[in-house]
């Protein structure tokens, strides 16, 4: 399970957004020189992150709040956004290819459709309804440390 500390900053109906800032959990976590995590987090600077979580735990604005998906959800959505389009890119080439002959622009062409074909189903409602790829509340007060990606 994979844990971000945040503040409860709106309610919305029977869902809350929740607010979380990266803190520097990097500098303590063991994989910090090979992870991606230390590197997305100096671009942003500390910026604050809302999500929007069902209320599950009855908690209003200004609690202390954990906020947690599991990893193979993440390792799925990772998929779905990055492996998913860049297959259908592969193979939308080869298609282009293959069904003009040889032509270089239905190749171009092919491979563009395909990643666009990629992409929108990795945005499409149907994927972000799932729950499965939605973050939950776990626990309210003061949380522990942050894992670390």
């Amino acid at each position: 399970m994979i844990t971000e500390s945040g503040k409860v900053v709106a309610e919305a109906g029977n869902k809350v957004w929740v607010q979380t800032i990266r803190q520097s959990a990097c500098t303590s976590c063991a994989a910090r020189h090979g992870c991606g995590q230390k590197a997305l987090a100096s671009f942003t600077a500390g910026r604050a992150n809302r999500v929007l979580v069902d209320n599950t735990l009855g908690v209003r604005v200004g609690d202390e709040v954990t906020v947690a998906i599991s990893e193979s959800a993440l390792l799925a959505a990772s998929g779905l956004v990055y492996a998913l389009p860049l297959l259908l890119f592969v193979a939308g080439a080869l298609a282009g290819h293959w069904l003009s002959g040889g032509a270089e622009p239905a190749a171009v062409a092919g491979a563009v459709i395909g990643m666009a074909v990629g992409f929108g189903f990795a945005r499409s409602r149907r994927v972000g309804a799932d729950a499965r790829y939605a973050p939950r509340l776990i626990r309210t007060g003061t949380a522990e440390r942050d894992t670390c990606l």
